[in-house]
């Protein structure tokens, strides 16, 4: 018997040594296939973050794929923000909406996570409130133990930090967890650095088809108006702001005012007058270069008045020109808590404004080459007119004159004489042409000409008919700015007048001027001025003659209507 105990024995011995190893034997192979899995699960975390070529979803990415690779119930990207001391964005996983709107804003970088931006280098913690630089969570806040942060570098600056809390099962993160997760962080940075340069070449291409169209426009002959809609519009498409103001210089004012606004509180700063020295838009424009502000409602050189940027923050007012000549100033503002223009996005705006500028030119060019030779043109018909016809109606005139004598009928030689002063009328009536088509732009655009004839064209809604004009003489050039505006007014008046009282279907303006005297005659057919009936008109008119020395008549024309005759002296060189 106690044979057989010792054999039994030592083959008991052996068989558990073999149990043991083949139990570390089995667990080694464990711990290899979960470091294989967990390779595995590294390598399709970062093809996957590295698909992503928009900036937002590849963060995203990254924060999902930090959180299972590392078994995280928590976890967060910060990005760091300009100034390089806090965060100017924060994605999250593991929270919900509704927690994040009960805890608040999102963290700016104070604390535990401001830890990292001072000092970015990996930081592993079995619990966070341990930590000197921890000081606790705000109100609703869920619970948070174990600690893992990993800087995130792209081109060797630090973009952001990852930040993952409470490892699952109660555990703490080890040396491995944090291996895999600055592993990845190196990945993240290169997927961030590819996304922004995708980015940044969409932007570019995106204001490259905005000048484009502008430029385009611009030379299908577009109004300014309609283009400065265009410009700001496109501007703060691009730029992603709330508001977009566009402001151009007044002459000799040394102001600038709003030629329109889009977007919130638009109608807050249309037509608004603005001055150069002291306001944000007035600073763009005299140093021809950007100006920011990091929130401008807060502004001091947003010039007084009622509150126009309400709900409003972040601005930049770019110049449309360059420094060589401003043509105007766009402003962008974007919405509160949006994040304040960085340089790289004011270059290519700054571009935009630019090249806007440059179409601008061009089309202003392109319009002066053709008004030249319209003018080129009329100055041809002006002196053909005067050297072919006027001469060849004036020799005939005199021919009939001459011959006239001869005549002994009498009805045949007052036919003649008829003739001829026909023909002096019609000499006068194409000086008049010649005048006009020899009056440059400068003229045409604010001359009395142009105002008298634009006047009459106001008034034909109202009359229902369009009134005939004749003018004689250098109307534009003898009669100063001063009386043009009275014989404006004039004209307004009295084609008023007969819109609401004569009743008529015609009315004819005749706007002379002999270098004397500049005289306005209205006649229409209408029912007459009835006795008695108000004179306002009349009497507003009578007061603006006697003002320049002048007079006013009226009598009842052959038509049955009222002739009215306004005159007023010229000043003499």
């Amino acid at each position: 018997m106690a044979g057989s105990g010792e054999k039994e024995a030592r083959v008991r011995l052996p068989q558990l040594k073999l149990d043991e190893l083949l139990a570390e034997l089995q667990a080694r192979l464990d711990a290899a296939r979960g470091t294989r899995d967990r390779v595995h699960s590294l390598l399709e975390a970062v093809l996957s973050v590295g698909r992503e070529l928009d900036l937002e979803q590849a963060l995203r990415s990254i924060v999902q794929a930090a959180a299972v690779l590392v078994d995280a119930e928590y976890a967060a990207l910060g990005v760091i923000g300009t100034d390089g001391r806090r965060l100017s964005a924060f994605h999250t996983i593991g929270v919900s909406e509704q927690q994040i709107a009960q805890i608040g804003p999102y963290p700016e970088g104070h604390g535990i996570l401001g830890e990292l931006i001072r000092h970015p280098e990996p930081l592993r913690l079995p619990k966070l409130s341990q930590h000197p630089a921890s000081y606790g969570f705000p109100p609703h806040h869920p619970p948070m133990n174990s600690f893992l942060g990993v800087p995130i570098r792209v081109r060797g600056k630090v973009f952001g930090n990852l930040y993952l809390t409470e490892k699952r099962g109660g555990a703490e993160f080890d040396e491995e967890d944090e291996s895999v997760l600055s592993t990845l962080a190196v990945a993240a940075g290169v997927a961030i650095d590819n996304a922004r340069l995708y980015e940044e070449a969409r932007l570019r291409e995106r204001w490259l088809r905005a000048n484009a169209e502008i430029t385009h426009s611009l030379m299908s002959g577009c109004d300014q108006t309609a283009v400065l809609r265009l410009i700001a519009e496109r501007a703060r498409d691009i730029a992603g702001a709330a508001l977009a103001v566009v402001a151009m210089p007044m002459e000799d004012t040394g102001s600038l005012t709003v030629e329109l606004a889009i977007g919130a509180e638009a109608e807050r700063h249309q037509g608004l007058v603005l001055p150069v020295d002291g306001s944000l838009i007035g600073e763009a424009f005299s140093s021809a270069a950007p100006v920011t502000s990091g929130d401008v409602s807060q502004d001091d050189r947003v010039s007084a008045g009622p509150r126009r940027f309400v709900g409003l923050g972040p601005a930049v007012a770019v110049p449309i020109g360059t420094a060589e000549g401003v043509r105007g100033v766009v402003l962008l503002v974007r919405e509160a808590g949006r994040t304040a223009f960085s340089s790289k996005e004011i270059e290519p705006l700054q571009g935009f404004a630019a090249q806007a500028a440059v179409a601008m030119e061009l089309a202003e060019h392109r319009r002066d080459a053709e008004e030249i030779a319209v003018l080129k043109d009329r100055d041809r018909i002006a002196r053909d007119l005067h050297d072919l016809a006027i001469q060849r109606l004036f020799a005939t005139g005199m021919t009939l004159q001459s011959a006239g004598r001869f005549i002994e009928h009498p009805e045949a030689a007052e036919r003649v004489v008829r003739a001829v002063d026909d023909l002096d009328e019609t000499i006068k009536i194409i000086r008049s042409t010649i005048f006009g088509l020899r009056a440059r732009e400068g003229d045409r655009g604010s001359g009395l000409r142009t105002r008298a004839v634009r006047t009459a064209g106001d008034a034909v809604p109202a009359l229902g008919f369009a009134p005939s004009v004749r003018m004689e003489g250098l109307l534009d050039t003898h009669v100063p700015r001063d009386v043009a505006d009275q014989v404006v007014a004039v004209l307004s008046e009295a084609l008023t007048n007969i819109a609401r009282h004569a009743r008529a279907d015609r009315a004819d303006v005749v706007l002379e001027s002999d270098g004397r005297q500049v005289r306005l005659t209205v006649t229409d057919n209408g029912v007459g001025i009835a006795a008695g009936g108000r004179r306002s008109g009349l009497r507003n008119m009578g007061e603006r003659a006697e003002q320049l020395g002048g007079s006013l008549t009226w009598r009842a024309a052959e038509s049955g209507g009222t002739h009215l005759e306004w005159r007023v002296p010229l000043p003499q060189a």
